[in-house]
């Protein structure tokens, strides 16, 4: 039997959210047929008791083989659907607002559809991006000009139906057939920068990201901090996927312009971002987990 949704959900030390998420979806569904896959990548908190408690999903162990990796093997373990949907342990999703997305998601040339995400005080998450550029790499927000800014703070922009390069991936609801094509996620990446790659990859095949404000859902971790090792995994997978997409002389041009703006948030007193100086320029030094210490300008 083919369903209409696969669910999969990736957890890491997520006892604090998991039930959360999980009540949610049945309501969010509204009729649809659907599959909850957890792939647990190896949480040592209270995480794999509650999923053991539980009866609405299937639960997959496994060591941490990052956020794609999982969201993978999750897919792998679902049974065959017309779409699967993404999310993060972290959020909670509105009652109808996956038949909602589905109902974009039909829509001729759409293969990736996002709700409108809301923080856990009821503000609106600024979840859409642009795609990266040597101009945003600095990712000058506070501008307010697009020519500097990925990230999308226009609350207008949040107001109407729209295609969009990407958008965070708390929950992303993507077409069967554009997964398929596009391999998965890449799992290279292993945390951050992921479903930028998926989305940008996605419009190179023909299949359009689009957001949608009729949907909804809650990301309780939307405007949590980063430590200095997710920082870091976050600036040079930013580097990877310029390179990826730009070429080797372009991204040495954004490394080294990753580096200078990385030293001056350090001297304004951002701590997390030495760590980070440290790794673009010493290899050896970068988290294990990337494979990226082979070389200066990261692959």
């Amino acid at each position: 039997m083919i369903v209409d949704v696969a669910a999969v959900v990736v957890t890491y030390n997520s006892e604090d959210h998991i039930d959360g998420l999980l009540d949610s979806i049945e309501p969010a569904m509204r009729g649809l047929t659907y599959s909850v896959v957890v792939v647990d990548n190896g949480s040592t908190d209270a995480t794999r008791e509650i999923l053991t408690a539980r009866s609405d999903c299937v639960v997959v162990r496994s060591t941490n083989v990052g956020y794609a990796g999982g969201v993978n093997r999750a897919v792998r373990a679902s049974p065959p659907a017309r779409s699967i949907l993404m999310l993060n342990p972290d959020a909670t999703l509105d009652a109808g607002s996956v038949a909602t997305l589905l109902d974009v998601l039909r829509k001729p040339g759409i293969g990736i559809v996002a709700p409108r995400t809301r923080e856990a005080d009821g503000s609106l998450s600024p979840t859409l991006r642009r795609g990266p550029t040597m101009a945003r790499v600095g990712g000058l927000s506070f501008t307010g000009r697009p020519m500097f800014a990925e990230r999308i703070e226009d609350a207008a922009e949040y107001r109407t139906e729209h295609e969009v390069d990407w958008a965070v991936g708390a929950v992303l609801l993507v077409d069967r057939a554009c997964y398929d094509r596009l391999g998965g996620l890449d799992e290279s990446y292993f945390l951050y920068s992921e479903e930028t790659d998926f989305s940008l990859r996605a419009k190179d095949a023909g299949w359009a990201t689009v957001y949608t404000p009729a949907a909804g859902a809650m990301h309780t971790g939307g405007g949590s901090g980063e430590s200095a090792m997710t920082h870091t995994m976050k600036q040079i997978n930013r580097i990877r996927l310029y390179r990826r997409r730009s070429g080797t002389a372009r991204a040495s041009l954004y490394f080294a312009a990753t580096v200078l703006l990385e030293v001056r948030r350090g001297l304004l007193g951002h701590d997390r971002s030495w760590p980070t100086v440290r790794a673009l320029l010493r290899p050896s030094s970068r988290p294990s987990m990337l494979n990226a210490s082979d070389s200066l300008l990261p692959r």
